[in-house]
């Protein structure tokens, strides 16, 4: 499987035409056709559904689609760092972030690096923890933020100096919006967005001491802004970390669960892994930024 058709094959899936993919790739419409025909063929199954206006992909076509881009991104981030292993340290960073605030401390060392290295560009994946995990085990991804999630026989990691708390975010006219504290006996029966996360579930029923499946749960979540929505549209109310919502000048807010409910948050890359040039610049100067500020 040539990986230049794997390219002419992203390309017709995101154009949804073949004749506007071979404009794009500036080849004739009949040579990507062919080439699309012979993909099939060799891969022995039916990639696409083709109609006058657009092509739509089959399950089989969708899971190509799916790995091929991880496939390409792999590809150019390999070539990149061999082009630049003896050069002046310059390419790209991958970084997966589960939602939490203490990004503010990849940023900072970010606008740090960014100072001196100039040629240093950073790409940033948000999503829950099994995504970031399973991007960093194909070799997709250079570090990930995780928050309470990941296997320490595994990865090396950084624990971060903060630690993030759980709570409630809920409407303001909600009768628990005048209370202190959410405590576990306030959430039993009211209607709750919650992350699909099994280690969030499983974090939450210890918190509860209970089974997770007794609550009324009417939505999972994946990022938080969508969850923000369905709460101001009173569908319930996440559970969620704090500060990840601006509540100012909104219908929401948010309270703090009781007893205290934190998350540990740790910089992870995996072990035996060969870092890139700038991502071994960027840890060294991520831990120099926490040692530096450790104390402020």
């Amino acid at each position: 499987m040539d990986i230049r058709v794997l390219k002419y094959f992203v390309t017709v899936v995101e154009e949804e035409n073949i004749l506007k993919a071979s404009q794009v790739l500036h080849i004739t419409q009949p040579t990507l056709s062919r080439q699309l025909i012979d993909l099939e063929k060799e891969l022995n199954c039916k990639l696409f559904i083709r109609s006058n206006r657009k092509i739509t992909l089959t399950s089989e076509g969708l899971f190509l689609y799916n790995k091929a881009k991880e496939i390409i991104l792999l590809q150019a981030k390999t070539i990149n760092a061999l082009k630049n292993s003896h050069e002046i340290i310059s390419g790209d960073i991958y970084i997966g972030c589960a939602e939490t605030n203490a990004f503010k401390f990849l940023a900072k060392t970010m606008t740090k690096i960014k100072k001196t290295h100039k040629d240093i560009h950073y790409h940033i994946f948000s999503g829950n923890a099994d995504t970031v995990i399973e991007q960093l085990d194909k070799g997709i991804l250079d570090f990930g933020l995780l928050i309470d999630a990941h296997d320490k026989q595994k990865y090396n990691f950084i624990t971060l100096p903060v630690k993030d708390i759980w709570g409630l975010l809920l409407l303001k006219n909600s009768p628990l919006a005048d209370k202190e504290y959410i405590t576990s006996s306030d959430i039993l029966n009211i209607p709750l967005i919650c992350s699909g996360q099994t280690m969030v579930s499983n974090k939450i029923a210890g918190w509860l001491n209970q089974n997770f499946t007794q609550l009324n749960i009417v939505a999972n979540y994946n990022l938080i802004y969508n969850a923000s929505i369905m709460v101001q549209e009173n569908l319930g109310s996440a559970l969620c970390l704090a500060n990840l919502v601006n509540t100012n000048d909104t219908n929401l807010c948010f309270k703090p669960l009781y007893p205290p409910l934190e998350a540990q948050i740790d910089l992870v890359w995996k072990k035996h892994q060969i870092l890139t040039k700038p991502a071994q610049l960027f840890l060294q100067n991520f831990q120099e930024y926490l040692l530096y500020n450790k104390d402020k």
